[in-house]
């Protein structure tokens, strides 16, 4: 008797973990402390809508059902704590990364996840050197500073009429490869730098270097920084009485920088580097579906991080498999139609069809101005 119950125990506890659902970790990194908590948190709530919606659907890969789940963590938008938390990840025994955020903090943490073999999707760095250093697990799924500066530059020149401009960065790798990108176009262009200043990404008062550049009465300054830093840059330079537009990027391209700046946004044109929200053929959906979740609007690259989720498991439906070097060798063959449009890579790793879209602010609102296809 005893036997027979111990047999059909031993039965029960078989099925039960035959039927069990495997449990996949996608990791997430992006900063959920400090100045830009608010980009991070947008990040890190558009990945998880992606995961809670695969989840509810049901996912089966290879004809094993499978669980996701996220592991976010907070990399402070420090590169130092970047390579931590990658470590952590990596230890975590996660699948794929979809992150980091910023260029600063996304470089260091790539070597990490390529030498231990797992794929690495930004949403949203955009120095060229994230994908150029021959690592076969980084992707990202926006346009690179080498298209973004550029066209900026360009739109300055063009449609501004700017012909002097003075340039500022904040000393990330961020900022720095967006500024260098810009003004290398400008001057192309025949637009005259008259400066180039550095700050930093934790600075308050902008005070010293904008008083200096309103001495040169530039038509133009370009801030290559975030949202935190640029909407008082921009502030501080209306109190000081520069009539000078505020150029900046996609850091800064936030609904947040309204705030920031408060009535001086409506000074500010930026690029974003891929297509707004609002010019998505399903960003609508996307974003009732965010605020019914979250209960507040998108920020900046929500949606990006949520392809990229679906990026991921799209590779491992093609892949059969949820093994990390099955991840990885089925990447370069991604064809995925999602809410940013079509991802797809080159063999580094960038998107094939890069898009730049510039804003300016109007009575505090985000308000679209034009599009460039890369």
């Amino acid at each position: 008797m005893a036997s027979s119950v111990v047999a059909a125990f031993a039965l029960a506890t078989a099925s039960q973990t035959a039927f069990a659902d495997t449990i996949v970790k996608i990791g997430h990194a992006a900063p959920l402390t400090g100045g830009l908590a608010h980009q991070g948190k947008d990040c890190e709530n558009g990945a998880r809508l992606a995961v809670e919606e695969i989840n509810a659907k049901g996912l089966t890969i290879s004809g094993q059902k499978v669980t996701l789940q996220l592991d976010p963590q907070d990399d402070a938008g420090d590169p130092r704590t970047a390579t931590q938390v990658a470590q952590r990840l990596v230890d975590d025994k996660v699948v794929a990364v979809v992150g980091h955020e910023t260029s600063g903090t996304s470089i260091p943490a790539s070597k990490i996840y390529s030498d231990a073999g797992i794929v690495q999707i930004s949403p949203a760095a955009t120095n060229p050197t994230y994908t150029q250093q021959g690592f076969k697990t980084t992707y990202r799924v926006v346009a690179t500073d080498a298209q973004q500066g550029p066209a900026l530059a360009s739109y300055a020149a063009k449609k501004l009429s700017v012909k002097t401009v003075a340039v500022v960065d904040d000393s990330t790798a961020y900022g720095q490869g967006l500024a260098k990108e810009f003004e290398k176009t400008a001057k192309e262009m025949g637009v005259k730098v008259v400066s180039h200043d550095a700050t930093n990404d934790k600075a308050v008062d902008f005070r010293a270097i904008l008083t200096k550049i309103k001495g040169a009465n530039p038509d133009a300054i370009m801030y290559g920084g975030m949202d935190a830093t640029g909407g008082p840059f921009a502030k501080q330079a209306k109190q000081l009485g520069l009539r000078a537009k505020v150029l900046a990027g996609d850091g800064v391209c936030t609904s947040s920088v309204a705030t920031l700046a408060g009535t001086a946004s409506d000074n500010i044109v930026c690029s974003q580097a891929g297509k707004g929200i609002d010019q998505m053929a399903d960003g609508k959906v996307f974003e009732a579906k965010y605020v019914k979740r979250f209960n507040q609007p998108v920020t900046l690259y929500a949606p990006y991080t949520y392809d990229a989720v679906y990026v991921i498991v799209d590779a491992m439906k093609r892949a059969g498999s949820t093994e990390p070097a099955k991840i990885v060798a089925a990447m370069p063959k991604a064809d995925y139609n999602g809410i940013i449009g079509t991802t797809s890579f080159d063999a580094k790793g960038d998107l094939k069809h890069g898009v730049i879209t510039l804003y300016t602010y109007k009575d505090g609102k985000k308000t679209y101005i034009d599009e460039v296809k890369m």
